[in-house]
């Protein structure tokens, strides 16, 4: 899907691809995306393998933060007057700011994947932070940071799913944006404002009521947000501190505990259970049961209901 159009010398509009079109021209062949977007247009891929590269890579769109599975392979970026050589393996990450081209030689096959991170949600996320400086990323290669290279894994994770964005894929991505200001900007800050206290235990009624009463439905941070007027970067952790868990954990807690009262009704079918606490898949419901239950809900249904 086209991204948008430029105009020629004769004045006939050319599209702009977007990211994912524009590194699969790049590598020719296309990379396996995420069946959604998220918020702001960011995409995400699950793990992949990306065949060996040499040469030029023009500037993109978006932001291209990559993770490593498995297997390394030493890998070369020059950008500008800067050379840059490093080992991509599991625990680093490359940062590749938007727009930013080089020439790049990579010698062996790599499992890879990526986050197509876009600017305007970069700059939510720092305006949220109540950042006074502007957000500009570092070029980075193969960069040792195990705590982020972990949520580009949870990420891939979550790009594999079939079903529409869940509320961890979203937390997950704040947390990423949040990870890339304080480590890899130009000016970086550690000193990043956060919720001092947890919900009040009004607003902890208030949105719990909301979750329960919403199970069956996609839910986003930015509408548990709103309900207790907090910018999702505070909302989260002010939710953490009183309760103890993060809002996508709670909020399977709470969908497992009211499938397990289903459970009990054999005249309801195991995937209609699922979609009714907000699984759009079989394997999603499975996954999410087996988790918090130990089993899967047909063997808890034969076995305990």
């Amino acid at each position: 899907m086209a991204a948008g159009a430029d105009r020629c010398a004769d004045g006939s509009r050319v599209p702009v691809l977007d990211t994912a079109e524009q590194v699969a021209r790049l590598l020719g062949k296309p990379q396996p995306l995420s069946p959604w977007t998220l918020p702001c247009g960011t995409r995400l891929t699950p793990a992949w393998t990306c065949e060996a590269f040499r040469g030029y890579a023009p500037g993109l769109n978006d932001h291209v933060i990559s993770g490593y599975h498995r297997r390394k392979h030493r890998c070369s970026w020059s950008a500008g007057n800067q050379r840059l050589t490093a080992t991509l393996r599991p625990g680093t990450l490359t940062v590749i700011p938007a727009t930013c081209d080089g020439q790049w030689a990579m010698e062996a096959p790599l499992e890879i994947s990526h986050v197509y991170l876009s600017d305007q949600r970069l700059k939510f996320c720092a305006e949220s932070l109540e950042r006074a400086k502007p957000v500009e990323l570092v070029g980075r290669l193969g960069f040792e940071d195990p705590s982020t290279a972990r949520v580009l894994e949870l990420l891939s994770q979550e790009a594999g799913s079939a079903s529409s964005p869940t509320l961890f894929a979203d937390e997950a991505l704040d947390l990423l944006c949040l990870q890339l200001i304080r480590r890899h900007s130009a000016f970086p800050d550690n000193r990043v404002k956060s919720a001092a206290q947890g919900l009040t235990p009004k607003q902890l009624r208030l949105v719990t009521e909301y979750m329960r009463e919403n199970l069956d439905r996609d839910i986003t941070l930015a509408e548990l947000a709103r309900l207790v007027h907090l910018s999702r970067f505070y909302f989260c952790t002010a939710f953490r501190l009183a309760t103890g868990r993060r809002p996508h954990e709670w909020l399977t807690i709470e969908r497992v505990k009211r499938a397990r009262t289903l459970l009990k009704d054999r005249s309801l079918r195991i995937v209609d259970i699922g979609l009714a606490v907000g699984y759009q898949t079989p394997s999603a419901f499975t996954v999410a049961f087996r988790k918090i239950v130990g089993t899967t809900p047909s063997t808890y249904r034969r076995q305990v209901c």
